[in-house]
């Protein structure tokens, strides 16, 4: 995207509501990714003014459903919402509503509509068994056979190879690696010690424990009857550098430094976030948090040369630059801690000048990433990670925030696939 112009009307990205957020088989567990986004859908609606809704709703969830495929329109139809709403399903895995989020923004510039609800789910405990493909044809002919000489025909095309099921997997189908698997290999490339990883996953468990405490999600966060939990359940108030130290090694068990305690979990739950211009401003019933959207980043990387989760550290020099930045100028960083190791890898890279040179095509020094400015209300380690929701989660973390720390914002989330989306925001 090309910086802003005069032509183009102001976007402002606003907090919207979310579910707690919960380990996989908790709490949410029973409630599928349409139904855990349905008391959302409710409450971003009862944002706005008697009579108003947005012009459209772009919603996504990463994890298939073999039953729902248009997730944005059962979500709001299930809502028992107004039904003239068009809605728009996007995925691009942990960066899925932001992605939505920009791209309501690019319609927006564009002048074709002024309000749009931006979010996402996940149910990962929800999470589909199927059928091989062979079996599943096999089935399809049968039930299709014009009678039982037709029918024992389809049956004698089965193999003992068609007779399994099919599990959803979450590696990567180009490497056959998981993303912990890849992070292992970037954090050894990287030379990341574990006990850095341990102590930036201890920061993220202690800031979002003080913000819960001091009320930081209290208008974020909704309660439901369907959640049976009114807080995140995953921030540890007790963890500790010597917990963490104890914990073994995850996807390298021999000699890696990934650990469930400075990874992010699998997590159930929803988001939602607004994007609006100063029009669409004006449906809502008391104004929301927000922030001006400055400009936003897309890149992608070559997974085995840079690393699957490095392509922030791409997008990011290239928008700042674009902007005349330096790392100084953003006063708040929010960045999705996949790993602790993920975001200190990608702090490393954008700190050297080589890096951004060679891989990035950023021949400017841009400083270092002040990095007491990053997620200071918590992150994906410690808050949770339901994939669809978590851009929709950063987007209104980061909009609050700004009323307190003003200045500039950065949102910054990579995704698999090799993929990297970032944000520049501005307090108002």
């Amino acid at each position: 995207m090309a910086p802003r112009n005069g032509n183009q009307p102001d976007v402002y990205f606003c907090a919207g509501p979310r579910t707690p957020f919960a380990r996989i088989d908790g709490p949410l567990a029973r409630l599928d990714a349409v139904r855990v986004s349905v008391p959302v859908a409710h409450a971003a609606q009862a944002m706005l003014k008697g009579g108003e809704v947005p012009d459209c709703v772009v919603w996504g969830a990463v994890v298939p459903s073999l039953s729902v495929s248009h997730i944005a329109r059962e979500v709001w139809l299930d809502a028992g919402l107004e039904p003239h709403v068009p809605a728009l399903t996007v995925v691009q895995q942990c960066a899925t509503s932001l992605a939505g989020a920009t791209a309501a923004a690019a319609q927006m510039k564009a002048g074709r509509i002024e309000l749009a609800l931006c979010g996402g789910s996940e149910a990962m405990s929800q999470t589909q068994v199927g059928l091989t493909r062979g079996m599943s044809q096999t089935i399809r002919r049968v039930a299709q056979a014009k009678g039982p000489a037709a029918a024992l025909k389809a049956l004698g095309r089965l193999r003992l190879r068609h007779l399994k099921l099919s599990v959803p997997s979450v590696k990567e189908r180009t490497s056959g690696l998981t993303m912990g698997d890849h992070a292992e290999i970037t954090a050894k490339e990287w030379r990341l010690e574990r006990e850095m990883q341990d102590r930036f996953a201890l920061a993220s468990h202690e800031n979002a424990v003080a913000a819960w405490e001091r009320g930081f999600f209290d208008d974020l966060v909704i309660g439901s009857d369907a959640y049976r939990i009114t807080r995140d359940g995953i921030p540890r108030a007790d963890t500790s550098l010597e917990k963490l130290a104890k914990l073994p090694p995850v996807f390298d068990r021999e000699g890696g430094t990934l650990t469930a305690g400075n990874s992010s979990p699998l997590t159930d739950g929803a988001a939602a976030c607004w994007v609006a211009t100063e029009r669409g401003l004006e449906r809502f019933e008391e104004p929301p948090y927000r922030a001006r959207l400055l400009d936003w980043e897309v890149a992608g990387v070559d997974i085995e040369r840079d690393g699957l989760l490095m392509a922030p550290t791409l997008a990011i020099p290239r928008l700042l630059a674009r902007n005349g930045l330096g790392y100084a100028d953003i006063a708040l960083w929010e960045i999705h801690e996949a790993f602790a190791a993920q975001v200190l890898c990608t702090i490393e890279a954008l700190n050297s000048r080589e890096w951004l040179r060679e891989r990035a095509g950023v021949d400017v020094d841009l400083g270092r990433v002040p990095e007491e400015r990053i997620n200071p209300n918590g992150g994906s380690v410690a808050l949770g990670h339901p994939f669809g929701a978590t851009g929709a989660r950063i987007v209104s973390q980061t909009v609050k925030q700004l009323q307190t720390t003003g200045g500039l914002a950065l949102i910054s989330i990579c995704a698999a696939g090799g993929l990297g989306h970032v944000a520049l925001l501005e307090a108002v």
